[in-house]
């Protein structure tokens, strides 16, 4: 089975308008991105999905591979489907695995890449991610730190902002040694047939409460497969994330 990644960037950010192009050390964030995937070596195709024709040029004039896309995807998983859908068509899509990698983690492990890639030898593994183990009090308790709880078969059992489960009889102070808690690293792949049902699920209700994408998909009976990491996600959500990795260029 053929394995392609689509990378979406969106301009209109809420919190930091043209990130996909914000620049470091020389190279834009989109094409950082762009690049770590390639050096992955796991994907027959990589590309760009994106609405906005200043990223589309700015990825093509640099040697990238990009595509112009709606610009009413409430998230980037459709954005991706619809791009899966034009590079390969519904015919050929379903013999393939989607990799969506987020376009705003410029320092994206090609490690982490091909680790998720590897999940889908396993015929019954049709849509897949990847978990870290939390070692910090902090990142327990934050909310903008998404907790995943796998169970047997490496399968997530829910997701959830919250420090899930709850330690009864200890100090919170003391979870972390009473019991493994992991984060979410937010990169999916997905069969090719199943990024298509998935897009069709309705809005629910679990989702609606987290503000959780995946949390549709597990009440729609859909099993995601979870890896274990040791790569740290380093995402920028605003100028003042992009302050703080500056360093790492």
């Amino acid at each position: 089975m053929k394995t392609i990644a689509i990378i979406p960037a969106r301009y209109g950010s809420t919190r930091f308008p043209g990130k996909p192009l914000a620049m470091i050390d020389g190279v834009s964030m989109v094409m950082r991105v762009y690049f770590q995937v390639k050096q992955a070596e796991c994907c027959d195709r990589v590309m760009v999905a994106t609405d906005d024709d200043r990223i589309f040029q700015h990825v093509l004039e640099h040697g990238g591979k990009a595509m112009m896309t709606s610009e009413t995807h409430p998230s980037g998983t459709d954005r991706v489907c619809e791009a899966a859908l034009e590079m390969l068509g519904e015919g050929k899509l379903k013999d393939h695995v989607v990799i969506n990698v987020q376009g705003d983690e410029p320092f994206i492990s090609p490690d982490a890449i091909r680790l998720l890639a590897e999940c889908f030898k396993d015929a019954s593994v049709s849509i897949a991610t990847l978990m870290k183990k939390i070692s910090r009090e902090e990142e327990l308790f934050d909310p903008n730190v998404v907790k995943v709880i796998p169970g047997k078969g490496k399968q997530a059992m829910y997701f959830s902002r919250s420090a899930l489960p709850w330690i009864r009889g200890r100090e919170t102070s003391d979870w972390l040694t009473a019991f493994s808690f992991f984060k979410h690293i937010g990169i999916y792949a997905y069969r090719g047939d199943v990024l298509q049902e998935i897009t069709k699920l309705e809005t629910s209700p679990l989702e609606l409460a987290e503000g959780l994408e995946q949390l549709r998909w597990l009440e729609n009976g859909y099993k995601i497969n979870v890896e274990k990491t040791d790569y740290e996600s380093l995402s920028v959500d605003t100028p003042e994330d992009l302050s703080k990795i500056m360093n790492k260029a």
